[in-house]
């Protein structure tokens, strides 16, 4: 009763989340003719408005500055040059949500906005749509980033505009673009643009230039000037990728195996796996539940494993980028979050356990024991390692990365672990269910 489906991103490309860094209060590039209304309570430097109305440029969140413009907009990607009038300065801005991290920005194009004089360049291409200028350079490629740093700032963003938004891609990746066509498709009634290598010079009447970062793995409903919150951008997940259920139900069919819980074990093989998967999954049947197991594969379309991460009722895995399928669960299922040894509740807790409420998941975290870890065959007893891992904290993320999170692998006690499936079930309408029935 076992199933195993290969996962649709690879560990090669893994890259953590970095520790949070204090915020940027700089004011940094970006335009727009006038401030758009907003139910933000995160206040506009006030430096960088123009009391005429003009464009202008604000910090749109920590880790986002946002340009907006409208009037006559002339984009020239190839010189990565935006022409706009009225424009009474120059604003320089990298449309990519992690301004402070300034690995991630060096692979990121930097964009100009110049305030265009006389008849400026000939529009080679108009239209009626907004332009929305980002970058998927950075740490995309890594699902985790993908969702974080790029694809939710662009529902954001776009999600007022009702589909008449242009997406202008710098440091276009074909391969990264298809995987989430679907996703652009549903915000947009446009072609998505390469616009490093466009030879065109596109003409609007309003451009934004870098998307809006909330929080991480979040919308911030109080925010968007529709109101739109996580609960939407998981709805339009599901629209993209025909995902058929919305909430964790069982089945009406008292033959379907769907009125037995279905639990998704999130496999890795490069680090952070679990050695006893195999054990795992055979105490979970034991238990009442469907199993099945994702382990990542190259070959798999985003959608099909959206698709079986939406089957699910409970997901476990250790944590990391994999995890991020979460946004494909149903409403009321259960995330299970097993956490690697060496003090990384703080990490688990910003990634992946606060962006779950906002989801409508159930979350429960799962520490990793000294005698679960590989860590302990790997060091002797009395090693900072295992003793003091704040001393490991202190010596840099590089160092913390790579000794408990890259050297590590995990042994799930299963007597514990079945308690934690337990728990999970009784969160469940399966497990509910059952109760009343008996």
């Amino acid at each position: 009763n076992l199933f195993v489906l290969g996962d649709c991103f690879p560990e090669e490309e893994e890259e953590e989340e970095a520790p949070p860094k204090p915020a940027d209060t700089s004011t940094g590039g970006g335009v727009s003719v006038r401030v758009p209304v907003s139910t933000s309570t995160t206040p506009v430097p006030v430096a960088v408005i123009d009391r005429q109305g003009k464009p202008v440029c604000y910090e749109s969140g920590r880790r986002s500055d946002t340009c907006e413009a409208a009037g006559d907009v002339r984009v020239q990607g190839r010189s990565q040059t935006i022409q706009v009038r009225p424009l009474d300065r120059e604003w320089k801005v990298k449309p990519y949500c992690r301004k402070q991290d300034a690995y991630a920005l060096s692979h990121v194009k930097e964009w100009t906005l110049r305030p265009l004089s006389g008849g400026g360049p000939h529009c080679t291409v108009n239209s009626s749509a907004t332009a929305f200028v980002l970058s998927t350079g950075g740490f995309t490629g890594n699902l985790f980033h993908d969702y974080t740093d790029v694809l939710v700032p662009a529902f954001i963003t776009a999600h007022r505009f009702g589909g008449e938004v242009q997406f202008l891609v710098s440091s276009f990746k074909s391969w990264w673009t298809n995987r989430y066509l679907e996703i652009f498709q549903q915000l947009s009634r446009h072609e998505v643009i390469d616009i490093d290598n466009d030879d065109e010079v596109r003409c609007y009447g309003g451009v934004v230039v870098g998307p809006t970062f909330h929080k991480e793995l979040g919308v911030d409903a109080s925010k968007t000037p529709t109101g739109a919150s996580m609960v939407d951008f998981r709805a339009m997940l599901r629209g993209a990728f025909g995902l058929s259920r919305a909430a964790a139900e069982p089945s009406g069919d008292r033959w379907d195996i769907r009125r037995r819980p279905r639990l998704l074990i999130i496999s890795r093989k490069n680090s952070r796996a679990f050695l006893n998967e195999r054990a795992m999954a055979d105490m979970a049947m034991s238990l009442g539940y469907d199993v099945r197991v994702g382990e990542p594969d190259t070959n798999t379309e985003v959608s099909r494993f959206a698709r079986l991460v939406n089957s699910a009722d409970v997901m476990v895995g250790v944590h990391g980028a994999g995890l991020t399928n979460m946004l494909f669960l149903p409403a009321g299922a259960v995330l299970i979050q097993v956490i690697p040894y060496g003090g990384l509740e703080w990490l688990a807790r910003g990634t992946f356990e606060e962006p779950s409420k906002d989801m409508q998941l159930h979350y429960i975290g799962y520490k990793i024991q000294l005698d679960e870890t590989t860590l302990s065959e790997q060091y002797p007893k009395d090693h900072p390692v295992l003793t003091d891992p704040l001393s490991i904290h202190k010596q840099g993320w590089e160092a913390l990365k790579t000794v408990y999170l890259e050297k590590q692998n995990v042994r799930p006690h299963l007597g514990r672990l079945k308690l934690t499936f337990l728990e999970a079930l009784k969160l469940l309408p399966h497990g509910r269910q059952a109760k009343a029935n008996n």
